[in-house]
């Protein structure tokens, strides 16, 4: 072993330990790697970026724009309506909802498919009288699993696509992938459909039903002039037991009273952490004259703000409070609504409570309540720092909801008003994207060339504006494929790939190829339970091209069991994005994904292997 082989094996094997360590996010330790690869000596200060330029990466952008036409301009609600049963069973019913996911989930971004189907699974759930995991994991499976079906479906099937063009091969195909790809995805998605879902565990839904007695949490604030001044807690309550309210806390002096003695006067300033039914909040309160909290003070600009904006800091209070005046105005007319939001893997409040966003301040709405797991919070909710997967109880004007939805990365779950269908729009998103798909599958254009006249042609007719075409984006996947492009360029370069398949091989497989297929496939299946799965894929690649090299065979059917594998990631949360997404409004436990997880990635090895070798023949 050169010094070479073992810098870039340490470094490979810190970079995993850093993914499955979780404390930092990929895009992170992914450019960490690149940077130690390259003060090492492994990579050339100049071609340390090079992965940025990679085909696959401006593919991967391009597609995520695209993906955001087809779902704010309405056509894929469009779509669903018109292909899911208004009226059917409960085989019928999944099999079209998951069908449909998976089916989209083939040429749009599958976290953007599952984010676009939720609000209809949580609907299918009601009508079905199932538990809302009973619909959502089979979804997030079933958009998992459509991923693999085609070259822009998921990332991994561009990484890999790349690392065949780099060994001379050639570039796969848009639909390369569909012979092997297609035929897991049904055997999948049948499975789910047919007995699968029999075996998630029916979790009580941590969204509306996940709070106490059905009724949410509020805090309201009480002002000077407010007829609670002066009253105890016990005569409050006793004047909302008409809303059917009670008073379940108290916040007096900054310090949360979780069961305040019910003598204990209210004050001008006092907050009351009120649980009532989400009709009677209004009623609540204007009866005693109660404002709803602020979820920070006023912010004062600064002078460097004050010149770019214009403003000063006394106009920006004069318009907090005429926006307060109008809020208040908007909750005791009960022009209002409720809306659950889940909280979107990236999204921008990830890491952020409402105090630190200037919740009720930008956007005039108030957090009700928050759910994590299916656990309600005893933080003031203004100060708990948000994950992905919570699940947010917002209440507000519906426009102000679509607005902080859209600028923060949320995504509603029990309403669908926050995409207002376009049919003009939903057209045009649904050609550009058939063009961009045409011209790529009939090789009339390079792919990354083909989606980024799509996205040019989405920008100029407004399908998506082009200051939300950034936003689009998930910059920390760009940044994790362009920084590991390089560092799997080291591991080829410097041998080292070639060194993991020949133990592998001497010390497993023992030179049998079949046997060496279902390793690489099984060990690609494990990692993206782990970490994330374009980086699976860009680890693994380089290792399944040396290990068909040791072996003398052809190294395609290596490369295609590392994307099936790197697709299927069903045993844990954070394995992948649609995982965690349906964490919190399914309810679900750490450890309740592998029980559906592990006889599907068992059907996809047993069905994968076979196909593998008969169309991709060693």
């Amino acid at each position: 072993m050169t010094t070479d082989q073992l810098l870039i094996l340490v470094i490979l094997f810190a970079t995993v330990a850093m993914f499955l360590w979780g404390h930092w996010r990929h895009d992170m330790v992914a450019t960490g790697s690149l940077v130690a690869c390259v003060l090492a000596g492994l990579v050339p200060a100049n071609a340390a970026f090079s992965g940025f330029g990679h085909p696959a990466v401006i593919t991967v952008a391009c597609v995520l724009v695209l993906s955001r036409g087809l779902q704010t301009s309405g056509a894929v609600d469009a779509l669903t309506h018109v292909v899911l049963p208004a009226r059917a069973g409960i085989a019928l019913s999944m099999a079209a909802l998951i069908g449909l996911g998976a089916v989209l989930s083939g040429f749009m971004n599958n976290v953007g498919a599952m984010a676009l189907l939720m609000p209809v699974a949580m609907q299918l759930a009601r009508r079905l009288d199932l538990a809302p995991g009973q619909v959502l994991m089979p979804l997030a499976f079933g958009t998992i699993l459509g991923g693999m079906t085609t070259l822009i479906g998921t990332p991994p099937n561009l990484i890999v696509s790349g690392f065949r063009a780099q060994t001379g091969a050639g570039s796969f195909a848009m639909f390369d992938f569909a012979p092997v790809g297609l035929a897991v995805a049904a055997a999948g998605v049948i499975f789910v459909v047919v007995l699968g879902w029999r075996f998630v565990p029916a979790r009580k839904q941590a969204g509306i039903e996940g709070f106490e007695s059905g009724a949410y949490i509020t805090e309201a604030r009480v002002p000077e002039d407010s007829k609670a001044v002066g009253m105890n807690l016990r005569e409050i309550e006793a004047a909302l037991e008409e809303s059917d309210a009670q008073i379940i806390g108290m916040v007096h002096g900054g310090v949360r009273l979780n069961a305040p003695n019910p003598r204990r006067k209210a004050r001008a300033g006092d907050i009351l952490v009120i649980e009532a039914d989400a009709e009677a909040l209004a009623s609540v309160l204007s009866t005693l004259g109660l404002a709803l909290e602020e979820a920070v003070e006023p912010p004062v600009k600064d002078e460097a703000t004050d010149a770019a904006t214009g403003e000063d800091a006394a106009d920006a209070k004069a318009k907090s409070e005429k926006a307060d005046k109008e809020r208040d105005n908007a909750v005791t007319s009960g022009d209002i609504v409720l809306m659950e939001l889940a909280v979107l893997p990236g999204a921008a409040l990830v890491g952020r409570s409402a105090s630190d966003i200037l919740l009720r301040t930008r956007y005039g709405l108030n957090l009700l309540a928050l759910s994590r797991q299916g656990r309600r919070s005893t933080k003031r909710l203004r100060s708990v720092a948000l994950q992905s997967g919570d699940l947010l109880l917002m209440q507000g004007p519906p426009e102000a909801i679509s607005e902080f939805a859209a600028d923060n990365g949320c995504v509603p779950l029990a309403e669908r008003e926050l995409r207002i269908p376009n049919r003009r729009k939903a057209w045009e998103a649904g050609i550009i994207m058939a063009l961009a798909v045409g011209g790529a599958a009939f090789g009339l254009l390079p792919a990354a060339i083909s989606f980024t006249a799509g996205v040019l042609a989405s920008m100029a007719l407004r399908t998506v504006p082009p200051r939300a075409v950034y936003e689009a984006i998930d910059w920390p996947v760009i940044v994790l494929l362009g920084a590991l492009i390089p560092v799997a360029g080291a591991m080829e370069s410097t041998g080292t790939a070639d060194l993991i398949a020949r133990f592998m091989l001497d010390n497993v497989a023992q030179g049998h190829a079949v046997v060496g297929l279902v390793l690489i496939l099984v060990v690609t299946m494990f990692l993206s339970d782990l970490m994330n799965n374009a980086a699976t894929a860009a680890v693994m690649c380089p290792i399944a091209i040396g290990t068909a090299a040791a072996l003398g065979v052809s190294a395609d059917s290596f490369l295609m069991a590392v994307a099936i594998g790197a697709s299927c990631a069903f045993l844990t949360p954070i394995g992948h994005q649609n995982n965690t997404l349906i964490l919190g409004p399914g309810g679900f436990r750490f450890g309740d994904y592998w029980k559906l997880g592990v006889p599907l990635e068992i059907l996809v090895v047993v069905v994968a292997v076979p196909l593998l070798l008969i169309v991709w023949p060693l």
